[in-house]
């Protein structure tokens, strides 16, 4: 034994390694774990020593009945394996622990190597098989690149994980029977491969039903992607669904990948479909009868194998009607067709929402506890809810950045929902609204004022022909931000 940069080495069979031992780069942070499975217990303590020294944490076994235990008692990352053992074939083995804890690595030793033993190592998910004494000089070097691995399919499965919580079923927030039956008839619709349209309200949560459709669908770790047809012209949208070579307009410098070769295997949502024009719905319609489509600027065709998930709050019975929608298209698109129900029709699922929205504004609150003033969450129950789901976050978003003393009242609310007060009582929305006849009026004729100058005080009190100090004075009376 002998000291290399003050690190001990042995020598012998396995001295080759001592060079390895230097690299401090790898000596930082937790140990990570490496189960050793081998029956000649000095070559294991050997090996053990060995690789201890490089700061990873060994788990010895003899034999694959003691490795399985192992297995299960320790958060393994790396399995160095012998191919003979007492109980078993390394190679056997080694498709168990693949099985059994895919994100394992496993690399397979050998006293004598073997081709056909090798390839089947390799098919069974080996990460490398070598040769003791003759690939003696990779050992220390593999065991870092599987490290390597496995610690990046550890993080990627966790994101995986992360992402398919956060866009489960059971992240679609509500009790209610109208919501409830929507779940219901999209978790029959994800495992399969069916079109599934969406229709409902602007912002009853269409692309979070789509997501969740997705996820819960055998494409699930594939790509899901997403475009808004109301958001591109019509030459755009093509460009941007299709893809296009270089050259076939101005500013084509060159080959585009459009969003369905993007979401090929897996799942594109179209929202907003009435939106597309009827020579792109066409184009579209194709794609739904033979999974194929011509780039702008080309002439040879592109296959792909695409699940589509439409949206729209357009009813297209009558957009066909019109001439505005294609009825094939229609037919093709709306096979498996759920509806999603507006705010309005699901009250009760309110004040889950509004705990919802509460929780995930905190950090930016920096609360403890909120508390409501009476009435508050009545009150929201009431209103009419155009804007469904999103106007409720946006209305809750805004009482929290109003909000004292954690409490929510009631003039944090916008004035037409405060107006609702009167449902209770006159003496409620004498108290609420200081007046519901006169000052109600002008505290909203001033927000309506305040809303067209974009905040600009001066300007709004140049409209209202009032002072400045006036105008500073009603806004604090009402409220107004």
């Amino acid at each position: 034994m002998y000291l290399i940069n003050g690190r001990r080495c042995f020598c012998g069979h396995f001295s080759f390694l001592s060079h390895y031992l230097c690299f401090n780069k790898f000596n930082s942070g937790p140990l990570k774990n490496i189960l050793l499975i081998d029956d000649e217990e000095k070559l294991r303590s050997l090996l053990t020593r060995l690789i201890s020294m490089e700061g990873f944490e060994v788990i010895q076994a003899p034999d694959c009945k003691t490795a399985s235990k192992k297995l299960e008692q320790h958060d393994i990352d790396v399995v160095l394996c012998d191919v003979k053992l007492p109980d078993g074939h390394g190679v056997d083995f080694l498709a168990t622990i693949k099985k059994k804890y895919p994100l394992i690595e496993v690399i397979l030793l050998t006293a004598y190597g073997n081709i056909p033993d090798g390839v089947q190592a390799i098919k069974n998910g080996a990460f490398d098989y070598i040769v003791k004494g003759d690939d003696n000089n990779k050992i220390i070097p593999l065991l870092y690149r599987a490290m390597e691995k496995a610690e990046l399919a550890k993080r990627v499965a966790t994101l995986e994980n992360q992402l398919k919580d956060k866009h489960s079923f059971d992240k679609i927030i509500g009790t209610s029977k109208a919501i409830q039956e929507a779940i219901a008839l999209a978790k029959k619709a994800a495992p399969t491969d069916t079109t599934v349209l969406l229709t409902g309200e602007t912002g009853t949560g269409k692309e979070i039903f789509a997501h969740a459709i997705h996820q819960e669908s055998n494409r699930s770790q594939k790509p899901f992607v997403a475009i808004n047809c109301s958001a591109f012209s019509k030459d755009l949208l093509e460009s941007e669904m299709f893809g296009y070579k270089a050259g076939a307009f101005t500013g084509a410098g060159k080959d585009k990948r459009g969003l369905f070769e993007e979401a090929n295997q897996g799942t594109i949502f179209l929202d907003e479909i009435g939106e597309m024009s009827p020579g792109l719905q066409a184009k579209l319609l194709r794609v739904l009868e033979s999974g194929e489509f011509i780039k702008v600027g080309e002439s040879k065709t592109t296959k792909v194998n695409v699940r589509i998930i439409a949206a729209t709050h357009r009813n297209l019975e009558e957009e066909i009607e019109q001439g505005h929608f294609r009825e094939d298209l229609f037919y093709r698109i709306s096979a498996f067709r759920i509806k999603l129900p507006p705010l309005r029709e699901r009250t009760s699922d309110i004040e889950l929402l509004v705990h919802y929205f509460i929780s995930h504004f905190q950090s930016t609150t920096k609360t403890v506890k909120v508390t409501f003033e009476d009435h508050f969450l009545d009150l929201l129950k009431l209103h009419s809810w155009k804007g469904n789901i999103r106007e409720l976050k946006n209305v809750i978003e805004r009482s929290l950045i109003l909000m004292e003393n954690n409490l929510l009242r009631i003039d944090y609310l916008p004035l037409e929902i405060q107006q609702l007060a009167i449902a209770f009582s006159p003496a409620d929305a004498e108290k609420q609204l200081s007046g519901f006849s006169l000052a109600a009026a002008e505290k909203l004729h001033i927000q309506k004022i305040m809303n067209y100058t974009q905040g600009n005080k001066t300007e709004a009190a140049r409209l209202l022909n009032i002072a400045i100090t006036t105008l500073y004075r009603k806004l604090e009376e009402y409220h107004i931000s």
